[in-house]
């Protein structure tokens, strides 16, 4: 592995391509990038337009030149002397509304931050239907899990081992972040890929500044571009476990170079590797745009709706590694009915703990985007947007024997029997709106500089609350009770400014931010089985400077340091779980990214080395709080110290290598660990001194080969690597995920213009060694009868699995 990535890049040659960009009216273009196709070898003009491309061999190449403001021109060239001259002129791009607002957050070769860039080609190869997040298991430091065990319905990311509420996410642009959990639930938008253009991955605090802070990773989203011609795409897939999915796709084309509208209908269902652990999943798109000489408008509606059936209480330990003892007396002292552990005996890998017919996620989401693009004029141009999005939906579920009190319902009296608990069916529910606005005005005047002023404006007002739809002794309640309702508001501010300079070789890069956070919510709510009143108001306001510096020796190597800070709120549960006197205090990162690119006719390479050092991070200790629910607790000082490689070889023209690999060291200095003394009362702790944080491999490893033995055929092989990672913060050898190690392979063919414009045949086969491994889980533990119970919960991945597809673009 590490071969593949430390392989010496010599020389291929000392022939050059050079040249200037500039506008219809001759005037330099700074920023445009100038890419050879089908190499590695790219880089970018400079404030008097100029550009070069150097240690190119003796071959045929094709010059690409690309910037988001013009048309992107290709040029032939075959380079049989010394230096070759080729002179662009740009001239506007008539379809730039959806990227000005991408470009506010996105990085690039002069930012000094650490990303990758997934592109449509990548995305298109890819797309079975499984959630986003699969998408990018290819890229460095990310870990991908799935509840269901097989990619569809609730699936995770995480970079750096951070967790998913700690990366933001953002579509075009827009926060997309729960307001109060900080998570992203992409089941709650299927199928999203098929509409997608790009994506940039940043680890670290990286660029982004809407929504959500990155606090540890950002992932940017751009949905598809405006088509010049009509076109009509069906895409369907079907595979292992009962999987399906049916994309339609459409889109007028450019009317009169004024109009266009395109739309998106998608349904993928999924029986999944874990027993019920079922997707009946349906998502839209449609976006229209007008096309002005100056100004731009495009509004885009997406959603979808998901009914997937809870995987979420994971595989107990013993199904996994013990014996038929080890299962029963996990049933004894978990109080398993006879019918629950026959369950439990005979599930195997695939064990799910509920059985109700109705234990669903029932959520339907939908979003609307409406972007506005102005260029004054060639230095400056302004990109406003507004967003809505409205969620509401349930997740049900079946109780046995909960206390009536906890529902605010009185005892019921049956004769001289006094029936104090109930089985009962309840749904909790989530209804909320999110709307706000963003801005970014963009200037260039001075040569050199480049900068950005930003901001954000967005409010979030949600509704929480719970009803008992049946009960076996209902008391005095009807159906539809609502036994606990919490209405909360939040509003987010934030405005920054953003700049990079050049001067010869060296390139600053600077972003100052402010943000407000004003978040109260009142009622009461359902805290660990118990009603408790949780009446509160927070308000924040955090300052989150970043500065870097970009050296370029040469169009072929640089190297770069930033340093950044950010704050972050709690989250909802950590104020809801506590009350306003023992609440948690907001989090700081301090995060340095020192590292090197080098780019050549076939290679490249980028090597990063990261520091992020936490104040007051948020972790699971096992503490009850004042109200009785377990909290998380601030401690003083945690880090992740890590080195990130990444690069890639070209063989030849038809057989592409690349390879990255992760290496780091994650730490919580010291925290106390509380344990449940059921024998005693109250809780055990435990003093930990220099643990590992959880789920943080210290080594991710993965390889990419890419072969295209004939044209049109592409086959592709992933292989992945994840490192041990604990389940909690203990470093404790018994509450631990194994490593693992899988492979994924992947052929797609093309057939042109037989009786349809396309057709693509593809087939994925997910797993190709069959490993069994789990990749998320969960623990906790308690003292009882004067030894110390840990129970381990995972999440098994399926083995061997396949999804075949076939793609008719008309």
């Amino acid at each position: 592995m590490s071969v593949l990535i430390v392989v010496p890049f010599a020389s291929f040659g000392q022939m050059a391509i050079q040249g200037t960009v500039t506008n219809a009216n001759g005037e330099p273009i700074d920023g445009a990038k100038i890419v050879l196709e089908n190499t590695y070898q790219g880089t970018y003009s400079d404030q008097n337009g100029g550009y070069k491309l150097q240690n190119l061999a003796s071959s045929s190449y094709t010059v690409v030149v690309q910037h988001p403001y013009f048309e992107t021109q290709r040029r032939n060239v075959l380079l049989t002397q010394q230096t070759t001259t080729i002179d662009f002129q740009l001239f506007a791009n008539a379809l730039v509304v959806a990227e000005m607002q991408v470009s506010a957050t996105r990085a690039n070769e002069k930012t000094p931050t650490s990303y990758t860039n997934v592109s449509l080609e990548d995305i298109k190869k890819s797309n079975f239907g499984q959630d986003l997040p699969y998408l990018l298991e290819g890229t460095p430091s990310t870990v991908v899990t799935s509840d269901a065990g097989a990619g569809i319905g609730y699936t995770g990311i995480r970079i750096r081992g951070v967790d998913p509420t700690r990366t933001n996410v953002t579509i075009n642009g827009i926060p997309i972040n729960d307001s109060e959990s900080h998570g992203t639930f992409w089941v709650n938008m299927p199928d999203l890929a098929s509409s997608v253009d790009n994506i940039q991955v940043q680890r670290g605090v990286g660029t982004s500044a809407n929504g959500a802070a990155a606090f540890g990773a950002s992932i940017n989203i751009k949905t598809d571009q405006i088509q010049k011609k009509s076109y009509a795409v069906l895409d369907n897939s079907a595979g292992s476990f009962n999987t399906f999915r049916h994309t339609l796709k459409a889109g007028t084309g450019l009317i009169n170079n004024k109009f266009s509208v395109d739309m998106r209908l998608s349904k993928i269902k999924s029986d999944g590797y874990i027993d019920r652990a079922s997707s009946d999943l349906k998502s839209y798109s449609m976006s229209g745009a007008w096309l002005g000489k100056k100004s731009q408008i495009r509004a885009t509606v997406f959603g979808g709706q998901e009914v997937t059936y809870q995987a979420w209480y994971g595989t107990p330990e013993s199904v996994l590694k013990g014996t038929v003892s080890d299962l029963n007396a996990y049933a004894d002292r978990n109080f398993l009915t006879a019918e629950q552990r026959q369950n439990l005996l005979t599930s195997g890998r695939t064990y799910n703990f509920y059985e109700y017919a109705n234990e669903v996620d029932n959520y339907k989401q939908d979003h609307a985007h409406l972007h506005f693009y102005h260029a004054f004029n060639a230095d400056i141009d302004l990109t406003v947007s507004g967003h809505y999005t409205r969620g509401r939906g349930y997740f049900e579920q079946f109780r046995t024997d909960d206390d009536l009190a906890d529902y605010g319902l009185e005892n019921v009296i049956l004769g001289s029997d006094t029936v104090t608990t109930t089985d009962l069916i309840r749904r909790r529910w989530l209804d909320n709106h999110f709307y706000g606005g963003v801005f970014a005005l963009n200037y260039r005047k001075i040569k050199g500089l480049q900068l950005t002023w930003g901001g954000a404006a967005n409010q979030y007002v949600g509704d929480h609350f719970g009803e008992i739809i049946w009960a076996r002794f209902a008391s005095g309640s009807s159906i539809y009770d609502e036994y606990y309702r919490n209405d909360a508001k939040k509003t987010d501010l934030m405005s920054y400014v953003r700049g990079t300079y050049t001067f010869k070789k060296w390139i600053a890069y600077g972003d100052l931010q402010v943000r407000n956070i004003d978040y109260t919510f009142l009622g009461v709510d359902d805290v660990s089985n118990t009603l408790t009143d949780i009446e509160q108001n927070v308000n924040y306001t955090f300052f989150n400077p970043k500065a870097g510096l970009t050296y370029q020796f040469n169009a072929n190597n640089s190297v770069y340091g930033s340093y950044s800070i950010a704050h972050r709120e709690p989250v909802r549960a950590d104020f809801r779980e506590n009350s306003p006197e023992n609440r948690p205090k907001a989090e700081q990162l301090r995060n340095l990214e020192v590292g090197y690119r080098k780019t050549g006719d076939k290679h490249y390479l980028n090597a990063n080395v990261y520091w992020m050092d936490y104040t007051n991070q948020l972790i699971l200790t096992g503490q009850i709080n004042d109200v009785g629910g377990y909290t998380r607790t601030n401690v003083a000082q945690s880090y992740r110290l890590g080195l990130e490689l990444d690069g890639g070889y070209r063989i030849s023209k038809k057989l592409n290598v690349s390879a990255n690999a992760s290496i780091s060291e994650n730490k919580v200095i010291e925290f106390t660990e509380f344990i449940d003394d059921f024998d005693n009362g109250g809780q055990a702790e435990v003093l930990h001194q220099n643990t590992d944080l959880a789920f943080s491999p210290n080594l991710i490893m993965g390889i990419g080969i890419a072969y295209s033995p004939i044209k049109n055929l592409s086959l592709n092989l992933l292989v992945k690597h994840v490192g041990q990672q604990f389940l909690d913060n203990t470093s404790n050898e018994n509450r631990k995920i194994d490593a693992y190690s899988f492979g994924n392979f992947g052929i797609n063919y093309d057939l042109e213009n037989v009786v349809f414009q396309k057709i693509t045949f593809g087939l994925l086969v997910n797993n190709i060694w069959n490993s069994l491994y789990e990749n998320n889980g969960y623990t906790f533990s308690y003292i009882a009868g004067g030894q110390t119970t840990t129970e381990n919960f995972y999440y098994p991945q399926a083995g061997t699995n396949f999804l075949a597809r076939v793609v008719i673009a008309f």
